[in-house]
């Protein structure tokens, strides 16, 4: 399961057209607005995102952790170009879903209706897949020539509230205050308590539950025409006309109503009434710890069996399986899971209660029997054991069943310029025939696929897609890929959102090769002291013979002027100047795939190999009695030093079983640790400067089995010794 939190990620889509100009100033202020009033905050996003759309083209996405960049970018942003009225919105649209990580607040500034519409299904799948808010303004001007059909704006409606968003139409004037929603929504643990949609509109009433953990309780209407009425569990009312009431506080701007609930509202039962004949959202969020995240999900079997994230919608006719994952102000026994249900969002409200089994740490696996026919959230009650008070919170993105399912793996990488065949299978449980298939891309890579199956029920058909990134494209890109089967009748469909990374194909492992040519440097003093007024030059070449070419030339040491010809030429050219105090030169040559080619020259006149000091060894634990070695080790440190010469290039073991390992060899004083069994009783290695002098080490831990023995003569001297000192006496 993902993280508990939302992301904190905020992404703006932008329409840069040329009927933007009055409106996009508007925008950016409002968005200035937002970065400002979080920056240095708890609710301070981790990233912005911003994706300009324009017409034909859109995008690219812009992402930055550094909210003052994000502000550059935007005041940077023009309007131009355009011309007809719809826009390229819902491409836009792609790019951030497809971007931006899951659970992201997307917000898009427009004003006019979507020219691709025919992204409508794909950018619906992207929604449920990436679980994704998103939330629409469009302004209106009136010196705008364009005019927003009611049944185009529907479009984004649907959009808005399929994520848990909305779809908020405003004038240029009344724009910042309807950004007052942004500031509301993109913060730290919001959560949502209930949210329905009527259309037509009717009169009802909406009971749910507030509890002690949560603040920031706000309630959000979108209507043209509405009158509603507040209720508190105490029984206190407030009605619509109320502007500053009892319960809380009321601004209204274009078609949205926002009521923001007073501090110390009271927690329980409340309802809100609502009259109108006209479609309405009804949306209450908060601020608090108590939360949970979902997936549903489908078991598999095997040696290792568990339960696997289901891509795309939900099987129809059989049981619906949830995993949940639940934490409350202390934690995940801080709280008592009541029940939890799938709620219908829109038209009469249907509940379909589960079974709930605790799987420990948070988790709970939730079976439906009864799934909701069409959208449906998932709706979650308990108690809150910190406070004692019930709780209801409330998924933000609508979700429904198919009786089409749709199969495809992602186990491969693409390869610029070549095709990519990704198979799949769809199969249908309800009426067979003929089911259209729709392939897209975030990136319109070039693709080609079936228009459509003929399916027999209860029976899997198999294709294909080909997808073919152009052989420009860098390496280490990713695309989304979205398939989509939908039946003749536009009844029931499915869909699968898979990511691929787009790999150049490597076949150069040989690093670029430096030949040096000439070094002129008779004009440097043996006496380094004199150095200074005299300089020295190098000529190398530099090539990657068949390989894919030299991408860069780097100087690594060294205090002089490198400089070199084209890197495209075959044979490159690399010339360096400097001053005879810097007597050592190294640069390298890194070929487009990664390969690192080295050139290194040395004007320091060094005869001296590098010196080895052995500091310490522990053998102590060695046996006098070497078939008795094996349990045993030994140990050695040496160091190492090239005192002024040019510096040791290499360490290695010449004799010996056991390991060596070394401190880097660019320090002055190089450690050397020797670790060996005791029955590897020898051991040398040697260090080889730069120059190609040769330093060695040896130590050797052999010693005699036995004690050592006296000469047998020792012991008569010894006594005639001692009877000439006893006679003396």
């Amino acid at each position: 399961m993902m993280g508990i939190a939302r992301s904190s990620v905020v992404c703006f889509v932008i329409d840069t057209t040329g009927s933007m100009s009055d409106d996009i100033e508007a925008a950016r202020e409002a968005v200035y607005e937002i970065i400002d009033s979080k920056k240095g905050t708890q609710d301070e996003p981790s990233e912005y995102i911003l994706v300009p759309f324009n017409d034909p083209d859109f995008g690219p996405m812009i992402r930055t952790t550094d909210a003052d960049k994000m502000k550059r970018e935007i005041s940077l942003l023009r309007a131009n170009g355009g011309g007809d009225t719809p826009e390229m919105c819902l491409s836009g649209l792609q790019v951030a879903l497809t971007g931006a990580p899951d659970s992201s607040d997307i917000y898009v500034f427009t004003d006019a209706v979507a020219k691709d519409i025919y992204l409508k299904d794909t950018i619906m799948a992207l929604i449920s897949s990436t679980k994704s808010t998103v939330s629409f303004f469009l302004t209106r001007s009136g010196r705008r020539r364009r005019s927003l059909r009611a049944s185009s704006f529907e479009d984004y409606k649907n959009l808005a509230l399929a994520s848990g968003g909305q779809a908020i139409e405003v004038s240029k004037s009344q724009l910042p205050q309807a950004t007052d929603i942004i500031l509301d929504t993109s913060t730290s643990a919001l959560v949502t308590v209930l949210q329905r949609a009527r259309n037509p509109g009717k009169q009802e009433t909406f009971p749910f539950v507030l509890d002690e953990s949560q603040k920031n309780i706000t309630i959000y209407i979108t209507a043209q025409s509405i009158t509603f009425t507040l209720t508190n569990p105490a029984g206190v009312t407030q009605n619509h006309n109320e502007v500053s009431g009892k319960l809380g506080s009321i601004n209204t701007v274009g078609n949205l109503w926002r009521i923001r609930l007073h501090a110390d509202s009271m927690k329980g039962t409340w309802q809100i009434n609502i009259i109108s004949n006209q479609p309405y959202t009804l949306k209450v969020t908060g601020q608090s710890t108590i939360t949970f995240i979902y997936d549903f999900v489908e078991r598999f079997g095997g040696p290792h069996p568990g339960y696997a994230v289901l891509s795309g919608h939900p099987q129809a006719g059989q049981p619906a399986i949830l995993m949940l994952s639940v934490i409350g102000r202390k934690g995940p026994s801080s709280v008592t899971l009541g029940d939890v249900s799938l709620v219908t969002v829109s038209g009469p409200e249907t509940v379909r209660n589960s079974t709930i089994t605790d799987m420990g740490n948070g988790d709970v696996l939730v079976t439906v029997d009864a799934v909701p026919e069409g959208e449906f959230v998932v709706s979650l009650k308990g108690t809150d054991k910190v406070s004692g008070s019930d709780f209801q919170r409330q998924s933000t993105t609508q979700m429904s069943v198919s009786k089409v399912n749709i199969k495809a793996v992602a186990d491969k990488s693409m390869e610029p310029g070549k095709t990519f065949t990704l198979p799949f299978s769809v199969m249908t449980q309800g009426s067979g025939g003929q089911y259209s298939i729709s392939a897209r891309n975030d990136k319109n890579f070039p693709m080609s696929k079936p228009p459509s199956l003929t399916l027999i029920t209860g029976q899997y058909a198999n294709s294909s897609v080909t997808i073919t990134p152009p052989a420009a494209t860098p390496s280490g890109n990713d695309v989304t890929v979205t398939l989509e089967a939908k039946s003749s009748s536009g009844a029931d469909s499915n869909y699968i959102v898979l990511r691929f990374s787009v790999v150049t194909k490597i076949t150069d492992f040989v690093p670029p090769l430096c030949e040096v040519v000439s070094v002129m440097a008779d004009d440097c003093p043996r006496d380094v002291s004199q150095c200074d007024p005299f300089k020295w030059k190098l000529t190398a070449t530099l090539s990657d013979g068949n390989g894919t070419g030299v991408e860069s030339v780097s100087l690594r040491q060294g205090s002089g002027n490198l400089t070199t010809t084209l890197l495209s030429d075959p044979i490159i050219q690399a010339n360096y100047t400097a001053s005879c105090c810097s007597q050592i030169v190294e640069f390298v040559a890194v070929d487009t795939v990664g390969n690192v080619g080295k050139c290194y020259h040395s004007i320091v006149t060094d005869f001296v190999p590098p010196l080895c000091e052995v500091v310490s060894v522990m053998a102590d634990d060695c046996p006098r009695d070497v078939s008795q070695c094996e349990p045993f080790k030994w140990k050695l440190t040496a160091t190492l030093s090239d005192g002024n010469g040019t510096g040791v290039a290499s360490v290695s073991l010449r004799q010996g079983s056991g390991n060596l390992t070394t401190t880097l060899l660019s320090d002055p004083i190089i450690q050397a640790n020797y670790t060996a069994s005791c029955c590897s009783q020898i051991v040398e290695f040697v260090a080889v400067d730069k120059f190609e002098n040769v330093g060695k080490c040896y130590h050797s831990i052999v010693r005699s089995a036995g004690p050592p023995t006296l000469p047998a003569s020792l012991p008569l001297c010894l006594c005639f010794l001692v009877s000439a000192f006893v006679l003396r006496f």
